[in-house]
């Protein structure tokens, strides 16, 4: 007997569907209908921060129905990323993708934003970018853009591949025109922080600045491919630039060794290994090469 193919794909995607359920969950935390989260661990659901508009009085509800209390236990805006700490541990926390996502790759978004059940939404992988400016004063190193149709109450819910594994969460609370998917590796790595520390720590500088070409004579002082920098046109009263030596007119092309060439690499070396730490900045001023350190504020 002839094997029918679409039966099959759509037999596997229903499975795959129904195995990804049982790790989503309905959270209810805010005014407006009910959003999605992904139970990230025995007792933490990850969801998007957007999404929790109260601390407290948090209630998630269970694939099996079981209404659970939870209260925050970590958000960062930047990433639009939230962490629930539960009442009270589950019994399967959700099962992560070993490979990553693909262009092309056939996927589902599923979300449970009422009691009825879950949803699911079908598509492809369009495109995987980053790092990008999430306009919170953050970079996103990594996103998965997808065709799929992000209903209302989908965010916070997973993507997952055809055998139901998680791929990563989906959001549409960045204000780019649609959903973006945060890839579970970068998002499960977040949710981590949040949970033991309750937030994220990013480094700051204190400057303003814009992109200019770097001249010949300035890329031969680096000795490495980089064809811009950043001109500081303006330093914050008491920032860390400003006291650790940074000037005006100074062109800032790296931070502890790693190049700087426009302000989406300012962000991505800021990190929380930086805050609290002297770092050397280098920089060109009067077009010779110079690190200076400067010891990073927290933003």
């Amino acid at each position: 007997m002839t094997k029918n193919l679409f039966v099959e794909l759509s037999d596997a995607m229903a499975d795959a569907a129904e195995r990804a359920g049982k790790s989503t969950v309905l959270v209810d935390a805010r005014r407006k209908f009910p959003a999605s989260g992904i139970a990230f661990a025995k007792d933490l659901i990850l969801t998007a921060d957007h999404v929790v508009e109260r601390d407290e009085d948090i209630k998630v509800i269970l694939a099996d129905g079981t209404e659970v209390t939870a209260q925050l236990a970590g958000r960062d805006p930047g990433t639009d990323l939230a962490v629930l700490k539960l009442g009270q541990p589950l019994a399967s926390p959700a099962e992560v993708s070993k490979t990553a996502a693909r262009v092309g790759q056939l996927v589902l978004a599923i979300g449970r934003p009422s009691t009825s059940g879950i949803q699911s939404s079908f598509g492809a992988v369009n495109s995987i970018g980053g790092p990008v400016r999430t306009g919170r004063g953050s970079v996103l190193e990594q996103y998965i853009k997808t065709d799929v149709v992000s209903y209302p109450g989908f965010s916070g819910g997973p993507l997952v591949n055809g055998d139901g594994t998680i791929l990563g969460i989906n959001t549409s609370g960045f204000g780019h025109g649609g959903a973006l998917t945060i890839p579970a590796d970068v998002a499960w790595r977040i949710a981590e922080t949040l949970a033991k520390h309750g937030k994220i720590k990013r480094g700051y500088l204190g400057i303003r600045s814009q992109v200019v070409e770097l001249p010949a004579d300035a890329k031969k002082a680096l000795k490495r491919e980089q064809d811009s920098g950043l001109l500081l046109v303006g330093l914050e009263a008491d920032s860390p630039a400003g006291k650790g030596g940074l000037m005006v007119g100074d062109i800032l092309v790296g931070i502890a060794g790693e190049p700087v060439a426009h302000q989406d690499d300012l962000f991505v070396n800021l990190g929380a290994d930086t805050v609290g730490k002297s770092t050397p900045i280098d920089i060109l001023r009067g077009g010779k090469l110079e690190s200076i350190k400067v010891e990073i504020g927290e933003r």
